[in-house]
């Protein structure tokens, strides 16, 4: 036979409140107990002290502006560093040595013989240089000298050789004869005044061999100028050939003779 034990109502209530008394008994003891401690510690002066509170970092940067082409990264800005004081260092006191009189003037007259020594070899240096100068202005005159007397002797053979081949013309000229030639007439006048003359005719010889500008040179006496002219027309010559081509000759003369018999 099993039997169950139930409790009552009424001692179900008076455990419940008994545990709730006792809680809270417990939570005032202990906040009057906190309370009791902070009142105690502001009694015998203690203050609560507040953590120290770090400063904060200061970063200081600097503003710099590049070329477009190239931008570099700023660099960062060193921390300041404390300078210390320069320390002085004592010198010791430098007593000036005692100069000798002797030495000292030793000493300035090496001086002078150095300087004199210099300005002589400036001058001699200098005297090389004009006597150099003076070679070289003797030698180019001597070069246009001998320019000159180069020049004078290409033109005294040049002038030599134009009087030779003149010549040499001049007696080739003398000895080109005509081939056929009429003598000319005597003026009438001439004969009845009984005057006698030369006249000379120079013209011009064609490949043809004929006479071309006949003119009268020299000394002519003006009754002679024409039948001299007009003989001189007459004349027919050989063709003088060079390098198997005809070519004409200048200043072929004939003189024409007027004598009385």
């Amino acid at each position: 036979m099993n039997a169950a034990v139930m409790g009552s109502p009424v001692s179900q209530t008076q455990s419940m409140s008994w545990g709730r008394l006792w809680r809270n008994a417990q939570a005032w003891a202990v906040t009057v107990a906190l309370h009791g401690a902070v009142v105690a510690l502001l009694v015998v002066g203690w203050t609560l002290q507040q953590p120290p509170v770090s400063a904060p970092s200061v970063l200081k940067t600097r503003l710099i502006t590049l070329p477009a082409e190239r931008a570099i990264a700023p660099a960062p800005q060193p921390l300041p560093v404390t300078q210390q004081p320069p320390v002085i260092e004592a010198k010791p006191e430098v007593k000036p040595v005692p100069v000798d009189p002797q030495i000292q003037a030793r000493k300035l007259e090496q001086a002078a013989l150095a300087r004199k020594r210099v300005a002589e070899q400036q001058q001699a240096l200098e005297a090389r240089q004009v006597e150099q100068q003076q070679a070289r202005l003797r030698e180019q005159q001597a070069d246009a000298q001998r320019q000159q007397a180069l020049a004078d002797q290409a033109r005294i053979a040049a002038d030599n050789a134009r009087r030779a081949q003149e010549q040499a013309a001049a007696a080739d000229v003398r000895h080109y004869l005509p081939i056929s030639k009429e003598a000319p007439d005597y003026p009438q006048r001439a004969l009845d005044k009984g005057i006698e003359g030369d006249c000379t005719v120079e013209y011009s010889v064609t490949p043809q061999g004929k006479v071309e500008n006949p003119k009268v040179v020299g000394n002519c006496h003006p009754m002679f100028i024409r039948p001299s002219l007009l003989a001189a027309a007459t004349f027919r010559y050989k063709p003088r050939m060079v390098d198997g081509q005809a070519v004409s000759v200048p200043s072929v003369r004939n003189t024409f003779h007027y004598k009385i018999q």
